[in-house]
């Protein structure tokens, strides 16, 4: 066995202990997570003038960061109670348009099919490869756009995506229409109040914030190769403390895929557990953003 083979094959015990599933550490992140809402939410009211839309920026980027422990929750991690797990995904998954059954069965295609061009469905919207193409994805319009347009056609019952079986395809069908309604009496009860609350406290921060998750999401496969290794296929990128908290500790991404059942508190130990393991490590969000700019402007980046 070589050396890489060997930092690749942790002990079992050691695994199953770090792959424990417990309520506390989920249940404080969210408490968290919610709390610090309140005070980005207050800024937004109490803001003079346009400043509101500078307190609607940071409120937005803790509002789109709760695709965390949505991400979390669809693997059945965050918590140990399924109810826990499905009563966060559900709230995450409103607030960012993505209702957590579809997002469950999209999410394990891609971890099964990781960077598998014909498999992989995060790759049906392919990478950027120009400076047009990029400006678009960072943007956030891109995901709005892909993500209401896929929740209007299910809830019509158009439900084509290759990895719902028959019953999945009802349940996202059934989940669009519930979120769509949900949507509707959120509209119809705003204009009869004559409330911009939704707007000022959901819509805008959502399209302020959705920007830096794109910055974020980009970093965990583009530029990796299309191989079956998911320590090569996976990008772990090292952020600072406030990052990882927010995106709860998936900036391990790397170790995330090579071992899914690892809660988001265990990660960073698992992490040091497999140190030199991972193949891909970007060493901050901003110079793996400035390499892959300057590899599409000099038409270096590939589709995936």
């Amino acid at each position: 066995m070589t050396d890489l083979q060997q930092r690749r094959s942790p002990d079992p015990g050691v695994l199953k202990a770090l792959s424990e599933r417990r309520n506390g550490p989920g249940i404080r992140r969210i408490s968290a997570h919610l709390a610090l809402l309140v005070p980005t939410g207050a800024a937004i009211l109490a803001a003079p003038g346009a400043w509101w839309l500078l307190a609607a920026v940071a409120h937005g980027i803790v509002l789109m960061f709760l695709f965390a422990p949505l991400h979390e929750s669809v693997h059945r991690t965050a918590f140990r109670s399924g109810w826990l797990n499905r009563l966060v995904g559900d709230l995450a998954g409103l607030v960012l348009v993505l209702p957590p059954r579809w997002f469950a069965a999209f999410h394990f295609a891609h971890h099964r099919f990781t960077q598998d061009p014909d498999r992989d469905p995060e790759l049906a919207s392919p990478k950027p490869t120009t400076l047009a193409g990029y400006a678009w994805i960072v943007s956030g319009v891109e995901y709005w756009h892909r993500t209401i347009r896929g929740l209007l056609r299910r809830a019509v019952g158009i439900a084509p995506d290759g990895f719902l079986d028959d019953r999945l395809r009802a349940r996202a069908i059934a989940e669009a229409r519930v979120y769509l309604a949900i949507y509707a009496a959120l509209a119809a009860g705003s204009l009869a109040l004559g409330s911009d609350l939704v707007l000022r406290l959901w819509v805008v921060p959502a399209l302020l914030g959705q920007p830096f998750l794109r910055l974020y999401l980009l970093s965990e496969h583009w530029g990796c190769p299309t191989v079956k290794d998911y320590w090569a296929n996976t990008r772990s990128t090292v952020s600072l403390a406030p990052v990882r908290w927010l995106a709860w500790n998936m900036p391990n991404h790397a170790e995330h895929h090579a071992n899914p059942a690892i809660p988001f508190h265990a990660l960073p130990a698992y992490a040091a557990l497999m140190k030199g393991a991972r193949v891909h490590e970007a060493r901050g969000y901003a110079p793996f953003h400035a390499g892959r700019i300057a590899d599409v402007a000099a038409g270096r980046a590939g589709p995936v």
